[in-house]
C-alpha cells in the first residue's frame, strides 16, 4: 500500500510562526489543524504519538499531582474517568490502568505488579506503539524508549541503583544495559547516539543544558527517521516530534524555542529545494 501524500498540508507547515512578543505558540492548535487534514489511519498514528502525554497525565493524577500536559489527547476533565474506567486510552495502556485499579480483575494476569504503575504504563504504551501500522511511530517510540532507558541506566549506575528497576520494557538493548559493565554498555556499535546521551547525562551539571542536549539527540533522530519522506505521514510525524520539542522549550526558554522553530522552517525549505532538483 502506498502512503498518502499531503502536498498542500506540508507546504503550509512553514506558515506557522512564533510571535516574538509571547513566550510560546499554540502547539495544540497546530496539532488539531494538522489532524483535520489527515486520513483516519494517519490521524490515529498522530493520536498514538500523543498518547505518551496521556500516560504522563494519568501517572500524575494517580500520584495526586496537579501537573497536566495539554499535548495529551485526553482533556483534564476526562482524566479522572479514564483512571477509574478507561475508554479513551489505547488497549494495552487501558489494560494496565484497569489491572492496577483491580488487582483481582481479568487484566491483572498480564501485569507484573513488582513493577511500579509508572513503569508498567509506559511499557504498555511503547508496546502499543510497536504494533502501530505507522513505520515512523514504531521506529520513533523504540528510539524514545531506548534514549530514556539509557539515560536512566547511566543515572542508576552513578547512584548505585539496580538498573533493572529503572528501565522500561525488554529486548536486547535493555538486557545489555542490565548486564554490561562497559562505559558505553557495549552499545556504541548499535546506537550511534549513545555517546551523546551518556555525555549529556554524565558531564552536564546544568539540568537545563542537559535536557537541551538530550532534546537535540531527539531532534536529529526525528529528522533521520523521515529523511526520505517529504509529503507523507512520516514527514508530518517528524515535524510534530520537533514541534513537541519546540513547545517544551518555548516554555522553558522562549528564545531557544524560537530558534528551534526557525530551524524547522529552514529544514522544510531545504526539503523543498531537494524535490525541485
Amino acid at each position: 500500500m502506498f502512503d498518502k501524500n499531503y502536498y498542500c498540508l506540508v507546504a503550509g507547515l512553514r506558515e506557522y510562526s512564533l510571535d516574538s512578543d509571547v513566550k510560546g505558540f499554540d502547539a495544540k492548535e497546530i496539532i488539531s489543524e494538522i489532524v483535520e487534514e489527515l486520513s483516519k489511519s494517519d490521524a490515529e498514528a498522530v493520536r498514538l504519538m500523543y498518547g505518551y502525554y496521556d500516560c504522563e497525565n494519568i501517572i500524575a493524577l494517580r500520584a495526586g499531582r496537579s501537573a497536566f500536559n495539554p499535548l495529551g489527547n485526553i482533556s483534564q476533565e476526562d482524566l479522572e474517568q479514564e483512571l477509574s474506567s478507561p475508554k479513551l486510552l489505547p488497549g494495552r495502556v487501558a489494560a494496565v490502568v484497569r489491572a492496577y485499579a483491580d488487582q483481582e480483575g481479568e487484566d491483572a494476569e498480564s501485569v507484573d505488579f513488582s513493577r511500579s504503575f509508572e513503569n508498567s504504563l509506559y511499557a504498555a504504551y511503547y508496546e502499543e506503539c510497536s504494533h502501530s501500522k505507522s513505520r515512523f511511530i514504531r521506529a520513533w517510540s523504540e528510539f524514545d524508549r531506548t534514549l530514556r532507558n539509557v539515560s536512566a541506566a547511566v543515572v542508576a549506575r552513578a547512584t548505585s541503583r539496580p538498573i533493572e528497576s529503572v528501565v522500561v520494557g525488554g529486548g536486547d538493548v535493555v538486557e545489555q544495559l542490565q548486564r554490561s559493565s562497559a562505559a558505553d554498555f557495549g552499545l556504541r556499535g548499535e546506537l550511534p547516539y549513545i555517546d551523546a546521551v551518556i555525555a549529556a547525562v554524565n558531564d552536564e551539571q546544568n539540568l537545563v543544558e542537559k535536557e537541551h542536549k538530550l532534546d537535540m539527540v531527539r531532534w536529529e533522530q526525528a529528522g533521520e527517521l523521515a529523511g526520505f519522506d517529504y509529503f507523507n505521514i512520516n514527514a508530518i510525524l517528524s515535524y510534530l516530534a520537533k514541534i513537541n520539542i519546540v513547545a517544551r522549550w518555548s516554555l522553558l526558554d522562549p528564545k531557544r524555542g524560537r530558534e528551534m522553530f526557525e530551524r524547522i522552517m529552514a529544514e522544510l525549505d531545504g526539503k523543498e529545494l531537494i524535490n525541485k532538483q
